[in-house]
């Protein structure tokens, strides 16, 4: 395995100092080098992979220095608009460095939504003709490897390494940013889910949350059908649980969404909020962190999610940060206007022991369908 110190100080005495994105697992102790390193001028842990390309251009236009821009290979869809029509030789010949997760490589295996993503992970990047290298583990072959992406940068190309698993070293983030919550997003996530009615049901995000529901509803010793685990598609959890409470009025259905996911595509609020279904109850568990990929900070719990989805048309807004204030708003839930937005502000972290679907995202999907014929 390479050292992040070594591979980020090359990139520095290249003049690569500015890196933006979304953190990935296999990227975290490279990431949490940067944090420690890189003042928040220079690293930004944008709202999506899209936005991060567009702030390197932004930064090259003011420096002619190229960026770098990291991400899990899930972010490839959103970054392939803004490479192809900003940063791409035929239209403004922006060079921008990619350094991309991995997750799914053929032969390794990964959760199920990594699958097709991994298997098209560099298909993607020759079809949009970005030169790439697979990130060799020794130092002298990484180095070479850098050598050849600046080589790259200055010829105003983009270029990505691809990480593979277990590349960099461990690195352990010093300045870790802590909130004084004390409820747990599990213990969040248990009190929402028993107050469900029998016909509710739940479209939950990606990452934590969704494993945290299952193993509520497997604690309980009951069915999943009521439950959507978005096991993918990070953002979106909102809009299928729109597309549901549109198709079936009468349904009471509930969004289980984190807030890096809400911030990924903050849009989607707008068309919840004009399409006003009066059966929407959009939940985020704010913890501040992407927990699901190194506690890496999202900027959740500095902004007014209340407040945006007011402004943009939420018929009612609550935010609470302990389980009594949660009960209390629980209590009312027949009541809420909606659509509703719920924030509940949690503490970081999860317990260590917490397990994954033992469902395939097939079955999950079929038992919500057969659920919904009710």
């Amino acid at each position: 395995m390479i050292s992040p110190a070594f591979f980020i100080e090359k990139l520095r005495e290249n003049g690569v100092d500015f890196f933006a994105g979304v953190p990935d697992s296999l990227l975290k102790n490279m990431c949490a080098y940067i944090t420690d390193h890189f003042d928040t001028a220079h690293n930004i842990i944008t709202a999506n992979e899209g936005a991060a390309i567009g702030l390197a251009a932004g930064h090259y236009l003011a420096t002619g220095q190229p960026a770098c821009v990291y991400m899990q290979n899930s972010g490839e869809g959103n970054i392939i608009n803004p490479l192809a029509s900003l940063t791409d030789q035929e239209v403004y010949n922006i060079p921008v460095l990619l350094l991309i997760g991995w997750r799914g490589r053929p032969g390794v295996h990964d959760e199920p939504q990594h699958v097709k993503q991994g298997k098209i992970t560099t298909g993607l990047l020759n079809v949009m003709g970005v030169n790439y290298e697979v990130l060799a583990k020794d130092e002298d072959k990484a180095e070479k490897q850098i050598t050849k992406a600046i080589k790259a940068l200055q010829n105003k190309d983009a270029f990505a390494l691809v990480i593979e698993k277990d590349t960099f070293d461990d690195y352990k983030l010093q300045n870790v940013e802590v909130n004084d919550l004390t409820m747990s997003r599990e213990e969040a996530i248990q009190t929402v889910a028993a107050t469900l009615g029998d016909r509710d049901c739940i479209v939950s995000t990606t990452g934590m949350i969704s494993r945290e529901l299952f193993e509520y509803r497997a604690a309980m010793n009951q069915s999943h059908e009521r439950d959507f685990l978005t096991v993918g598609s990070m953002g979106h959890a909102s809009q299928i649980a729109l597309g549901i409470a549109l198709a079936q009025p009468e349904r009471r259905v509930w969004c289980f969404d984190g807030d890096g996911a809400a911030i990924m595509h903050m849009g989607s609020m707008a068309i919840v909020a004009n399409k006003a279904p009066k059966n929407y109850v959009h939940v985020v568990f704010n913890n501040g962190a992407h927990d699901s990929v190194g506690g890496q900070p999202t900027v959740g719990l500095k902004i007014d999610l209340p407040a945006v989805a007011k402004a943009v048309g939420y018929k009612a807004t609550y935010s609470v940060d302990s389980k009594a204030e949660l009960e209390n708003v629980l209590a009312k839930v027949n009541g809420f206007e909606s659509p509703a937005l719920l924030e509940i502000k949690v503490k970081k972290g999860n317990r260590k022991d917490l397990g994954r679907p033992t469902t395939t995202p097939i079955q999950n999907k079929e038992a919500l369908m057969q659920f919904l014929k009710k």
